[in-house]
C-alpha cells in the first residue's frame, strides 16, 4: 500500500516527539507499494544523545526486506561485547529472531508449514544476533510518538523525500 505524502524528516520528528525509550538502537524498515522502492534505517543513542544513524535504499523491494535489512545492518554496526536494547516495530522480524529461528535452524532452516520467506536475511540477522549475546532484541509499537521510533522511521523513508 502507498505511503501517504508528508513524512517527518529526522530533524521534524525531534522538534514534535519526546516520548518512549532515551536509549539504544531503533531500526524502521519502508516501502513504497509492497513490493516497490524501500528504505531502511536506525538510529543508536544513549541518554537521547545520537551515536550513530545510517539508512539506505532499494530500488525494488518489501517492507519486510528492509524491516530485516535495518536489523541486519544495525547488528552490525555494534561490537560484539554490546550490552543494549535493539527496537524494532515489525513484530514479525522480533518474533522470527527471538522465538522461531532457533527452530527452523534445527530442522535444516525449515518451516513446518512451508519455505521461510526472506530466509537469507534471516539467517544473516540471526548469526548476526548470536554473536551479541547481550543485546535484546525487542518490539516497539510503530506511530504512537516514541521519540526514536519515529526518527528511524524518518531514515527509513529518506528515499521517498529525495525521490520528489
Amino acid at each position: 500500500m502507498p505511503r501517504e505524502e508528508g513524512f517527518l524528516t529526522p530533524d521534524e520528528v525531534l522538534r514534535r516527539h519526546s516520548s518512549g525509550p532515551t536509549s539504544g538502537v531503533f531500526t524502521d524498515g519502508s516501502c513504497d507499494n509492497n513490493p516497490g522502492p524501500g528504505g531502511w534505517g536506525f538510529v543508536r543513542v544513549e541518554d537521547d544523545e545520537i551515536l550513530d544513524e545510517r539508512h539506505g535504499f532499494e530500488p525494488d523491494t518489501t517492507n519486510n526486506r528492509m524491516e530485516l535489512r535495518a536489523l541486519i545492518e544495525a547488528y552490525k554496526s555494534l561490537p560484539r561485547d554490546a550490552a543494549l536494547t535493539v527496537y524494532s516495530d515489525s513484530q514479525l522480524c522480533v518474533n522470527t529472531i527471538n522465538q522461531w529461528a532457533a527452530g527452523w535452524e534445527k530442522r535444516g532452516w525449515k518451516r513446518k508449514t512451508g519455505p521461510i520467506k526472506n530466509l537469507e536475511l534471516v539467517q544473516e540477522l540471526y548469526a548476526l544476533a548470536g554473536e551479541r549475546p547481550d543485546v535484546k532484541l525487542e518490539w516497539i509499537r510503530a506511530h504512537v510518538g516514541s521519540k526514536w521510533n519515529e526518527y528511524a522511521d524518518a531514515l527509513a523513508t529518506t528515499y521517498l523525500r529525495e525521490r520528489r
